[in-house]
């Protein structure tokens, strides 16, 4: 599957039988990808920085899901082929992961905005996420969503330092203040983005 690529295609996408043959495969030699991909932020929030393997293997799941063949694969590439980097620039989907239904409500009560306080430091530079939606993830009641999408625009000199520097990924949110340095790993898997 190759990984530099930016944008998928409808002639990426495999035949239905032939994912399905294939599938367990496939997702069995993802896993280290995205488990280097994956970066835990404070108790709850965790970064999936997406790139085009994790986000063909979504639109092959959806076609599988849904089945809705052409008609659906449209759509699918509509939404999915903007999360895919496009090589000056990190994009993460962010899960705020709190399994008991109660306190998931409670907490994303007290976490409106908290996209907007998203941010990458590279060797003390800090870049600011932004949001790859327009919707508001926030309702008027100030409850945010459980899933955000975060793009991390960098410039030639970020991106050059990126591989060699310290990396650090943070929220400043007034009510979720938590940070976590990117391991070697997975700051090298991520500088693959960036070709």
């Amino acid at each position: 599957m190759p990984q530099a690529q930016h944008r998928i295609t409808s002639a990426d996408i495999l035949p239905a039988n032939e994912y399905d043959a294939r599938r367990a495969a496939l997702k069995k030699e993802l896993l280290p990808v995205k488990k280097l991909r994956r970066v835990e932020v404070g108790p709850f929030a965790t970064f999936y920085f997406e790139n085009y393997a994790t986000m063909w293997l979504q639109v092959q799941e959806m076609l599988r899901i849904e089945k809705g063949g052409a008609e659906q694969l449209a759509g699918e590439l509509e939404a999915y082929n903007p999360l895919i980097p496009q090589g000056d620039e990190l994009i993460a989907t962010m899960m705020l992961e709190i399994e008991d239904a109660n306190r998931r409500n409670a907490t994303l009560l007290t976490l409106g905005g908290i996209e907007e306080t998203v941010f990458m430091e590279i060797g003390g530079t800090r870049i600011t996420a932004t949001p790859t939606e327009y919707d508001d993830r926030t309702t008027p009641d100030g409850k945010t969503s459980s899933v955000h999408w975060l793009r991390f625009k960098l410039s030639p000199g970020e991106i050059s330092r990126f591989a060699t520097s310290r990396v650090v990924i943070g929220v400043a949110h007034k009510n979720y203040g938590h940070m976590a340095v990117l391991g070697d790993e997975t700051r090298a898997a991520l500088a693959k983005d960036f070709a």
